[in-house]
């Protein structure tokens, strides 16, 4: 389901969905088809993001795009 679908249905709420397909751009995963899994509870969101796993997320519906910052890890070893 498209992101734009997903807005109309469940206008102005978080709702809980399975990343289907995603791009990726400049340090951001711009995400544009999605499964969605129902509407969350605004204050049990924080608690369903944190348990999230894999490719599910919440994100509120007033948002015109779902976008994720794309952290990268830098490690450095030290030997010794």
């Amino acid at each position: 389901m498209k992101w734009d679908e997903v807005r109309a249905i469940y206008p102005n709420q978080f709702v809980k969905f399975e990343i289907l397909h995603s791009e990726e751009n400049n340090n951001e995963q711009i995400i544009d088809d999605v499964a969605v899994i129902g509407p969350v509870k605004e204050e049990d969101a924080t608690k369903e993001l944190l348990n999230s796993k894999n490719n599910t997320l919440i994100y509120h519906t007033s948002k015109e795009q779902v976008v994720v910052k794309i952290r990268r890890v830098i490690g450095l070893r030290r030997t010794n």
